[in-house]
């Protein structure tokens, strides 16, 4: 048993034109009073208007235009020599022009419209002159909804492209910067591993009256130190190839280091920037300072992109839980979105010391970048 919903694209197209068909020649055979030549030919253009559908709703793009001239010959040739045009052939003709407008030949579909507005204003017969504007007005209707289904979904594919390329440059811009934070992070973590190995081989080394299992056992942890240092740096090793192959290794900067970039960013941007501490300062982890100083280095970077010559004042407030991070300019702030690759990496580094970021427009003008991160003072070596 035959059915629509499963049937191919292909088949339907057929049905629909030879359906068309058999109603436009019925029609023809009860309205027809002519001779039988005028008849037949009649007929044959009959034929002509409708079943060439099939090809205009199930085939490429150029039988569909060879097949749509087809049409609206057939259709033109009924109507002016003989003023009969039968109702499937309208159908036919609006199908084309919307198919056609759908699918982007807007040109040839606006052109299938001009024979019928000749034909309104030249002819002197009244009915054909009413039936020519009539199909002249649906034929327009039926283009411009056409041209507007093709205008809707060109704009929706290029939404989902643009979408999927900005998800796949964010992606890649949260790897990269993820990359870059555990190379930081690498560098700090070594640090205290390398403190460890150190610590423990002096312990053992010049604790006087150290019984054996002691020292034993620090041998044992510097031992551990210096193993998992070992496994560190090859698991990590390859974040340092991925990027910046030619940067010159230095201690990774902290807070000490902030009044340096902020006369750098002062020197660059020509214009003032201020640092502002308050609260009790202190020595943090150096995760944290080096997050903040990377926050504040991003934002420093976005201010002078952003709002050149702008002012901005940078503030550390130093609490008992968290160390506040202020950085805010008075210029325009980014003209559009405000989720770019820097404000990502920035959000990323604050979130792999367990902070939080809130980036925007502040109160009174100019672009705010607040973090907190929560710190707790390092203990002195003893």
């Amino acid at each position: 048993m035959f059915r629509w919903r499963t049937a191919d694209s292909g088949t339907r197209a057929v049905i629909v034109a030879v359906v068309l068909a058999a109603l436009a020649v019925s029609e023809v055979l009860v309205r027809s009073t002519g001779p039988a030549g005028g008849f037949a030919t009649l007929l044959l253009l009959t034929l002509s208007s409708t079943l060439p559908l099939a090809f205009v709703l199930g085939t490429g793009r150029l039988a569909r235009s060879c097949a749509a001239v087809a049409i609206s010959a057939s259709c033109v040739l009924s109507l002016v020599p003989f003023g009969q045009l039968t109702v499937g052939g309208v159908v036919a003709q609006l199908v084309c022009v919307y198919v056609l407008g759908r699918s982007g030949a807007t040109r040839l579909g606006g052109l299938f419209v001009l024979p019928y507005v000749v034909i309104a204003l030249g002819s002197r017969e009244e009915l054909t002159r009413v039936v020519a504007v009539l199909v002249a007005t649906l034929a327009s209707a039926a283009a411009a909804t056409g041209i507007a289904h093709h205008v809707r979904s060109t704009a929706l594919a290029h939404s989902v492209t643009e979408q999927a390329f900005a998800d796949t440059l964010l992606e890649h811009a949260a790897r990269g910067e993820r990359a870059r934070i555990a190379r930081e992070l690498h560098d700090v973590v070594a640090h205290h591993i390398s403190m460890i190995a150190v610590q423990a081989e002096t312990a053992r080394l010049t604790t006087p009256g150290l019984p054996a299992e002691g020292a034993t056992r620090l041998l044992a942890i510097g031992d551990t130190a210096r193993t998992a240092l070992t496994e560190m740096r090859r698991l990590l090793g390859v974040l340092r190839e991925d990027a910046d192959t030619g940067v010159q290794r230095r201690p990774q900067p902290g807070l000490r280091q902030l009044m340096e970039l902020v006369d750098e960013s002062r020197d660059a941007a020509g214009s003032r920037t201020r640092l502002i501490v308050s609260g009790p300062v202190s020595s943090l982890d150096p995760g944290i300072e080096v997050t903040a100083y990377r926050i504040v280095q991003e934002a420093l970077t976005n201010a002078r992109r952003h709002a050149p010559g702008a002012a901005v004042d940078v503030e550390l407030r130093y609490g008992d839980e968290d160390l506040a991070v202020r950085v805010r300019d008075n210029g325009p702030g980014p003209a559009a979105d405000v989720s770019g690759h820097g404000l990502l990496g920035m959000r990323e580094r604050a979130a792999t010391v367990g902070g939080t970021l809130r980036t925007g427009h502040a109160p009174g003008g100019g672009f705010l970048v607040e973090a907190r991160l929560p710190v707790e003072p390092e203990e002195a070596p003893a």
